[in-house]
């Protein structure tokens, strides 16, 4: 299989590592550098107290340049109504979209890959921040294993359709794709 022609699009670029690997800051800010404003497409839901300081922690770190959009499950129509060449939007994060559709019982397969196709016509640069869920060990329960592997098959769709792909552990990023320098200015 190879790899699409990205040149002449819209640069995209998929931020992929572990838990607190420092995906989200580099997501930050590789869109503070890029002269657009920067939009927060957020996939959270604040469910229990741990989550709602994970969130807390997100927003501390953004200043008053932010603007800020909530869609735990209808990322396909906030990409649509919010992607523009003005903009840079960062989606924080696949992961938590994937979980939110696995758990309300969507057809997240179908959804997923509607999501993949849409990447290459969208009018505005976007970074896509995803866990990687399955360097570790196989889970031990069924609804897990299906998450890490629905997780895999989500970011080896969005690695084809991005223009760029960065794997990020400790903070260092490692550049997967192109293997070229990174340049989202535009």
């Amino acid at each position: 299989m190879s790899a699409p022609s990205c040149e002449g699009r819209i640069p995209s670029l998929l931020i992929l590592g572990g838990a607190r690997s420092g995906k989200s800051r580099l997501g930050q800010s590789y869109a503070e550098q890029s002269a657009k404003s920067p939009v927060l497409v957020a996939t959270a839901e604040g469910r229990d107290d741990e989550m709602r300081l994970r969130i807390a922690q997100h927003q501390a770190a953004r200043d008053g340049r932010w603007q800020l959009v909530e869609e735990p499950l209808a990322l396909l129509t906030v990409l649509q109504r919010e992607a523009r060449f003005d903009r840079i939007l960062v989606i924080d994060c696949l992961t938590l979209w994937l979980s939110n559709m696995m758990l309300g019982a969507q057809d997240y397969a179908a959804r997923c890959a509607e999501l993949a196709d849409s990447v290459a016509a969208l009018p505005g640069p976007v970074i896509f921040i995803s866990n990687e869920v399955g360097s570790g060990i196989v889970p031990a329960n069924a609804l897990a294993r299906a998450f890490a592997d629905a997780q895999g098959r989500l970011n080896q769709l969005m690695a084809a359709a991005c223009t760029t792909v960065i794997w990020v552990r400790a903070g260092l990023p490692t550049l997967l794709k192109p293997h070229a320098p990174l340049d989202l200015r535009i």
